[in-house]
């Protein structure tokens, strides 16, 4: 890299840009070029306060001594530069940094800052560096984040129910992690409630973008397929795309005005419902493969009928866990669910934090008719 390429990098940064081209017969390509970047003179100047700040200290602390300016007052400037500028602006900053922290610990060496410095400048160079790998600098990430969740909390919700019927969804991520890779699309068009209660391979952030992303697609699926076609219009739209992760799902559609309703599952833990009259728990059959694994498959229904006093709960894997045996989870959950149901339905979806696998996400989703 010459000298004008780098100089180019840390006072003139470009953002990457996304281009997609294909031709007749050729298959699509993709690349990046580099735009020049819309907040410019806020990198210059904020490259610059910066500089001249971590400078300062160290002629500082020589003319006061270290006391009036001392070295660490260069960490929140480090830190700062690693939040908010581009990887090669951030090794300006910490080589303006390194050069006013020797001047001051000639003065006084003091071992303990100069270790919390390293530590900041690792912290911050590793920062600056995750933000460049997604083009999001400053507080726009955290924006971001935040706005991804509330349109994820947006989603995995079922629209306002009419008298007599009741539901509760309850949805888990993995340990540590901010979203999740279950989630739920639902639609309510009159008397007839279609919902579909999915699962993509993963656990955590790893695969939130996933189910973020197949989250749209599925709801638009949802409000413009019958509810026959669903799950094979889900099939097609993964085999499309090449979808490399495992997606399973259960479809309900439920007739509110009659109960009645059928189930439709693609390699996904079958539903239950809970019989009021005798108190009991009764697994569903139906069973079907995944998603995305292979063309034309059908995916066979089960009927059935809500009457007063009964339930109908659907969950995901996560609450016994990829490890253990399914039936042994499923005779889990169904224990549980069947001591708690004493105590309202509301209670039951608690199943997720009591039951669930504390290494995946779980979700679970109860319909009740009183």
């Amino acid at each position: 890299m010459s000298v004008i390429e780098a100089v180019r990098r840390v006072w003139s940064p470009g953002d990457k840009v996304m281009e997609f081209a294909t031709g007749e017969g050729l298959p699509p390509a993709a690349g990046t070029y580099t735009a020049p970047s819309l907040d410019l003179g806020r990198h210059r100047l904020l490259l610059t306060v910066l500089t001249v700040a971590a400078l300062v200290i160290g002629p500082l602390a020589a003319a006061y001594g270290t006391s009036w300016a001392p070295p660490i007052m260069l960490a929140p400037i480090i830190l700062t530069s690693g939040l908010l500028l581009r990887p090669p602006a951030v090794a300006v900053v910490l080589a303006a940094s390194a050069v006013s922290a020797a001047i001051g610990l000639t003065v006084q060496l003091e071992p303990e800052q100069l270790a919390v410095l390293v530590v900041v400048a690792v912290l911050a160079v590793s920062l600056s560096h995750a933000r460049a790998g997604v083009g999001i600098y400053g507080l726009r990430g955290d924006h971001a984040l935040i706005e991804l969740k509330s349109q994820l909390k947006a989603i995995n919700q079922i629209p306002p129910l009419p008298r007599h019927w009741g539901r509760k969804v309850a949805l888990q991520a993995a340990p540590g992690a901010l979203f999740g890779g279950d989630f739920l699309v639902s639609r309510l068009e009159g008397s007839r409630l279609q919902l579909a209660l999915v699962d993509v391979s993963g656990k955590g952030n790893d695969a939130a973008a996933h189910a973020l992303m197949l989250a749209g697609t599925f709801g638009g699926l949802l409000a413009s397929v019958p509810a026959e076609r669903f799950l094979p219009a889900c099939n097609d739209y993964l085999l499309r795309r090449g979808e490399e992760r495992l997606v399973t799902a259960v479809h309900l559609d439920l007739d509110l005005s009659t109960g009645a309703y059928t189930i439709a599952c693609a390699g996904h833990p079958p539903a239950a419902q809970y019989f009021g009259g005798s108190g009991t728990w009764q697994p569903s059959t139906a069973v079907g493969i995944a998603l995305g694994v292979i063309d034309h498959v059908r995916w066979p229904t089960v009927e059935g009928a809500l009457g007063k006093g009964d339930a109908l709960m659907l969950f995901t894997n996560g609450l016994w866990g990829p490890r253990a045996d399914p039936d042994t989870g499923l005779d889990r959950i169904l224990g549980e669910a069947h001591s708690l149901v004493r105590e309202g339905f509301t209670e039951t979806a608690t199943l997720v934090k009591s039951v669930r696998n504390r290494e995946d996400d779980s979700a679970l989703v109860l319909i009740w008719r009183t």
